[in-house]
C-alpha cells in the first residue's frame, strides 16, 4: 500500500522503491524484491521524482543509472534505512524474547516484524512522533489535518507491524513506553533526513532553502551567532533559522533525535559518544559590575566582594561550578548568590541598576559595556575561561543550510579570536 501522504512532503514508501531501484539498477530487477509490480514500481519513482522537482534516474536501454540528485537521495535514503533497520532488528529481538507474542492486543501482523516495509510510511511515523511531544491524539490530528480515528489506526498499524505497545493512556495523555521513546527518538531522525532531501535538492539547483535549527547557549548570543545569521540571510533569504534556549540537557535530548542541527555555546565534557563537539574560541571570565559601582576603578579583594550581593548561573551549571572551584581553590567559602538565573535580561537590570556583581564573558554583555553601563573590576580570575564551540550529533549529515551557517560561524569566531589576540598585544 502506497504512503497517503500528499503535497511536497516526500514519501518514504517512494522513496523505499527508489532504493530497491537504485540498488538492482533497474525497475523489473527491484520489481521482484519488492514482490509488486513494475508499473507500480515506474509510478512511485515518478511520483517521487515530481515531488522533488527533478530527474533522480537517467533511463538507458542497459537500465537505470543515477543521477547527481540521485547520488544525493540515496545517502540520505540509506540513512533512513539505518534508523528502521534498527527499530525492526530491536522489535524482532524484543519479539523473541516475548516468546513470539507481541502486540498490545496480544496479536502479531501475519507477515510479523520482518515487514519492514510498513515501516516505511510517512504518515505513521509522523503521527508517532508528534504524539510523543504533545500526548494528546486529538492535538496530533489537528496539526495534521486529519481525523482522531485516522492518526489512531496510523499508531495500532505501527504498534501491530512492530509488535510493541508504543504508547500507553495516562493522566497525562498519550505518553511513550520505553521502547517507544526509543524508537521516536529513530522516527524523528527519519523525517529529519526528508526535509533534508529537499533541501539538499533546492541547494543543487543553486538555493538554499529549509529551516536550520539551532540550540543557543547563553555565551554565543550576544554576538557571534546573530551576525553570523544575519550575514547568511543576507546571501540566502529562502533559508528559515529558529533557535531554541533550553536548558544544555533539553537541547542535547532534541539534537539526538535531530529536532536541532547543532547545538553553539560552551562546551560540556561529554560521555556520550552519539554526541561530538567542535571548539571555536575560548572566552575569558571576569568579575562585571555597573559603571560607578564602589569596587569600580581599583584593586579589588577577597573581603570586598564578600560586602556585595551577587547574581550568578544556576548550581551545578559549568561557569558556576568553575567559580565554585576558583574560591576552593583560594581557601575562601563559596559565594551564596541573592539571585540564581539563566535570564540574561534580568541579568543585566540587576547589574544596572543595583550593587550586585557576576562573574560572566564580557562578550554575553558586550552592548551594555560598549554603552558604558557596565565596567570589569580589577579582580584576576585565574584559570576561569569557558571553551565555546559546537556540539553535533555524531555522523549526523546536516542540510546544506547548516552547514553554510555553521561555515559563517566559524569565520566570525576565528575573526573575534584575531581581534582579542590583538588587543591584548
Amino acid at each position: 500500500m502506497e504512503d497517503d501522504t500528499e503535497g511536497r512532503v516526500v514519501s518514504l514508501h517512494h522513496l523505499h522503491v527508489f532504493t530497491a531501484v537504485a540498488t538492482a539498477g533497474g525497475v523489473r530487477r527491484s520489481a521482484e524484491t519488492l514482490f509488486r509490480a513494475s508499473s507500480a514500481v515506474t509510478r512511485a519513482i515518478g511520483h517521487l521524482e515530481r515531488s522533488l522537482g527533478i530527474a533522480l534516474f537517467e533511463r538507458k536501454a542497459t537500465g537505470m543509472l543515477l543521477t547527481a540528485a540521485g547520488e544525493a537521495v540515496l545517502v540520505r535514503a540509506r540513512r533512513i534505512e539505518i534508523e528502521l533497520d534498527a527499530v525492526r532488528d530491536e522489535a524482532f529481538v524484543l519479539r523473541r524474547g516475548q516468546g513470539g507474542q507481541g502486540g498490545p492486543d496480544g496479536r502479531v501482523a501475519a507477515s510479523g516484524v520482518a515487514a519492514t516495509a510498513a515501516l516505511f510510511h510517512t504518515r505513521r511515523l509522523t503521527s508517532a512522533a508528534l504524539l510523543a511531544d504533545v500526548h494528546h491524539m486529538s492535538t496530533v490530528a489537528h496539526a495534521c489535518g486529519l481525523t482522531q480515528p485516522a492518526i489512531s489506526a496510523s499508531i495500532s498499524k505501527l504498534e501491530k507491524t512492530l509488535a510493541q505497545q508504543l504508547f500507553r493512556r495516562t493522566a497525562r495523555g498519550m505518553v511513550p513506553t520505553p521502547v517507544g521513546e526509543r524508537w521516536v527518538i529513530r522516527f524523528k531522525r527519519v523525517l529529519a533526513e526528508l526535509r533534508n532531501i529537499q533541501a539538499d535538492m533546492a541547494a543543487l539547483n543553486g538555493a538554499l532553502e529549509g529551516v536550520v535549527t539551532v540550540g543557543a547557549l547563553p555565551m554565543i548570543r550576544t554576538m557571534v551567532l546573530p551576525a553570523a545569521i544575519a550575514n547568511v540571510l543576507d546571501r540566502h533569504p529562502r533559508l528559515r533559522i529558529r533557535t531554541l534556549e533550553s536548558p544544555y540537557g533539553d537541547l542535547c535530548a532534541r539534537l539526538l533525535s535531530a529536532e536541532v542541527d547543532f547545538i553553539l555555546g560552551a562546551l560540556r565534557p561529554l560521555s556520550d559518544a552519539s554526541l561530538s563537539t567542535h571548539l571555536l574560541l575560548h572566552e575569558d571570565i571576569v568579575l562585571i559590575a555597573r559603571a560607578g559601582h564602589p569596587l569600580a576603578g581599583r584593586p579589588v579583594g577577597f573581603d570586598d566582594l564578600a560586602r556585595y550581593p551577587w547574581v550568578l548561573s544556576r548550581a551545578s551549571t559549568p561557569l558556576r561550578d568553575q567559580l565554585n572551584d576558583f574560591f576552593r581553590r583560594k581557601g575562601r567559602p563559596l559565594l551564596v548568590p541573592s539571585v540564581e538565573t539563566a535570564d540574561l535580561a534580568l541579568l543585566r537590570g540587576l547589574l544596572l541598576h543595583s550593587d550586585m556583581l557576576t562573574a560572566l564573558s564580557v562578550h554575553q554583555l558586550h552592548y551594555e559595556f560598549q554603552a558604558g553601563g557596565l565596567t570589569t573590576l580589577d579582580f584576576p580570575l585565574e584559570g576561569m575561561q569557558r571553551e565555546i564551540g559546537v556540539t553535533t550529533r555524531t555522523g549526523a549529515q546536516l542540510s546544506p543550510g547548516a552547514d553554510v551557517l555553521l561555515e559563517e560561524i566559524s569565520r566570525l569566531a576565528v575573526s573575534m579570536t584575531a581581534e582579542n589576540s590583538t588587543r591584548a598585544a
